[in-house]
């Protein structure tokens, strides 16, 4: 197994560690939809003891990573990572079992489907007034808030052509039609927001 490192984890952390804190103050379930490296599950989990937190991948070679930080933390709190593919109907997470779903820089490095698979899937296994934690850089009235997210989105269209830095609009729109309540936007280091949803309890458990 490859334990892998990313660099941008060690930078943005702590500022989402902040709102996490802020809105998870009681024992919870999260579930992490794209874990990635598996830093920021550790690092989470460690910090905040009362959370189980539930790491996933779709990406094989992540979820070996995800496996080796896990083993090497021996968090009790910290599950080993399970497959998921956020784009597809099936999660392997029963309806209305978790309070919080968490999901850092995948929206914009997939096709819009994954993104709007995120919100169906979360509306769904997200319990009544859960809330879903969503990270990453976005377009605000259709404008770039940098000149450096301008130049990552170019970026991410030249790697692939359905990529994109979204629209906090269209996000917002997207996740609403899922039973996913904007609550509030985090603007956060780098550029970057944390968009925080309820999700609202006219849904079905």
């Amino acid at each position: 197994m490859s334990k892998r490192d990313a660099p941008a984890t060690h930078r943005n952390r702590l500022p989402i560690l902040e709102v996490l804190r802020r809105w998870l103050g009681e024992p919870s379930r999260v579930l992490e939809v794209a874990s990635g490296t598996g830093q920021h599950a550790v690092f989470f989990a460690e910090r905040l003891p009362h959370l189980e937190w539930q790491p996933t991948d779709h990406d094989p070679s992540g979820l070996d990573s995800i496996a080796v930080w896990v083993s090497e933390s021996r968090l009790s709190n910290l599950q080993a990572p399970i497959a998921l593919d956020a784009a597809s109907t099936e999660w392997p997470i029963p309806p209305g079992s978790v309070d919080a779903v968490f999901n850092a820089n995948m929206i914009h490095i997939s096709p819009w489907c994954v993104g709007l698979g995120l919100f169906r899937g979360a509306g769904r296994v997200l319990r009544r007034d859960g809330l879903l934690f969503l990270y990453g850089p976005f377009k605000v009235g259709g404008e770039h808030t940098s000149p450096s997210n301008a130049a990552f989105d170019e970026s991410l269209a030249q790697r692939d052509s359905s990529w994109g830095v979204r629209d906090l609009e269209d996000v917002i729109t997207a996740a609403g039609q899922n039973d996913l309540v904007h609550v509030e936007t985090n603007d956060l280091p780098a550029n970057n927001k944390l968009i925080l949803f309820r999700r609202t309890p006219c849904g079905d458990d």
